[in-house]
């Protein structure tokens, strides 16, 4: 049995033809254009729909559904983006009107970082469990909780904004407003912030780093990769930034892991593309501190297998 997923971007509109298994069986892609009226955007989603089942020899009957993966608030039961700050998107019926445009085809609609979660859960790192926590390091920090195979979606369908816990009181201003959240200390902006303060505190004291060749002298150059490349070579600046950043990073899974209990968390976004030098120095900073220490069953922690498609993966299965 055929059904598209959509992963519903600020920058692009991809989308997905799953098969059997969860199998990714072809994709596409094509611009959001998010400046653009809802009604647009949503008709190139169903022009990409037929243009992606017919280009893989299918027609659009031989899908059984949609799945949309979108950014923002969502309320999948009622079909609706109740907001997305980089999608012109305010209470917008979105699964109806796609629908509509794919002669009544079922269209499910859910979060982005839930639609990953449950990718990963069915066909990446998490699969084979029924219950499982992933979070995705980018411009933020954010991911979807699977509890009993399904997803957690709360009251309103917001729930699971896991960058939004509080990791110190009065801290680093957050996105959302208020200071101290753990994406404010854990996201790949967090990690460049951290990382060019540490540059300029070494140019102002005169303390010789490789970080500061690595951005050709211009500490506006700064990369989420830049500790990181700069620690793998020796760097003891690098080292030091590094260091702070997975023990925020790892407070916060921490406290995951305690409210949850998962059999998997994994890492997503695009950290999660630091592998094992993030992962294992990460496993025992949250082994040492998780209030199941002692227990034989212990949260394994992974770095998600599906990359960009798991949000396609997950919308498909809604």
């Amino acid at each position: 049995m055929l059904r598209i997923g959509i992963d519903l971007g600020g920058t692009n509109i991809a989308a997905g033809l799953v098969g059997e298994g969860y199998r990714l069986l072809a994709k596409k892609s094509v611009p959001t254009g998010a400046c653009r009226p809802p009604e647009e955007i949503v008709a190139d989603m169903a022009a990409l729909c037929r243009s992606l089942a017919e280009e893989n020899g299918f027609s659009l009957a031989d899908c059984a559904a949609v799945g949309v993966a979108s950014p923002g608030a969502v309320d999948p039961e009622e079909g609706t983006v109740s907001y997305s700050a980089n999608l012109p998107f305010r209470d917008y019926p979105l699964a109806a009107e796609l629908s509509a445009l794919l002669d009544g085809r079922e269209v499910r609609l859910s979060n982005d970082g839930n639609a990953a979660a449950l990718g990963e859960a069915l066909a990446g790192a998490a699969r084979g469990t029924k219950n499982s926590v992933m979070i995705t390091l980018g411009t933020g920090v954010g991911g979807g909780v699977i509890l009993g195979g399904k997803i957690l979606v709360g009251v309103n369908g917001a729930a699971a904004e896991l960058g939004h816990i509080l990791l110190r009181e009065g801290g680093v201003l957050c996105s959302c407003g208020r200071r101290g959240c753990f994406e404010a200390y854990a996201s790949a902006t967090a990690l460049v912030r951290r990382t060019r303060e540490r540059l300029v505190r070494a140019i102002a004291l005169g303390i010789p780093t490789k970080m500061l060749d690595a951005v050709g002298g211009d500490p506006a150059a700064v990369s989420a990769r830049t500790a990181f490349t700069c620690m793998r070579e020796g760097d003891a600046e690098a080292k030091a930034v590094v260091d702070e950043y997975l023990c925020d990073l790892a407070a916060g899974i921490t406290d995951l892991v305690n409210i949850f209990q998962p059999e998997v968390l994994s890492i997503g976004g695009g950290l999660s593309g630091e592998g094992d030098a993030l992962l294992n120095p990460l496993v025992p900073l949250v082994e040492r501190d998780q209030y199941t220490r002692r227990s034989a069953k212990k949260t394994k922690l992974r770095i998600a297998e599906l990359g960009n498609d798991a949000g396609i993966i997950g919308a498909a299965s809604l």
